[in-house]
């Protein structure tokens, strides 16, 4: 499975929802995993981005879907970035 990192900022719409309703949270989070990725790690930050997301997903499609559908919802916008461990880094450069 690859690893992807999610960045993640609300929308005012995505931050009233928040405000109204905090465990929508955790149901986006099932949602993801119905598209066929699983979030692994999440933080919310402050600054440019409100949430970090550490998600898993069987290939580079899944990932785009789960990121548009994210999106499509007008609560947050999604930059996903593919993600490698050092690991598969240098086995890459050798």
């Amino acid at each position: 499975m690859a690893i992807y990192i999610l960045l993640s900022r609300l929308s005012q719409q995505g931050v009233a929802t928040l405000k109204s309703n905090p465990d929508r949270l955790r149901e986006v989070n099932r949602d993801v995993e119905e598209l066929g990725a699983k979030v692994l790690h999440q933080w919310a930050t402050l600054g440019k981005f409100d949430f970090i997301s550490v998600v898993e997903a069987p290939d580079t499609a899944t990932v785009a879907r789960v990121s548009v559908a994210l999106a499509a919802r007008g609560s947050t916008k999604v930059e996903t970035l593919p993600a490698l461990t050092i690991d598969e880094l240098l086995a890459t450069l050798s």
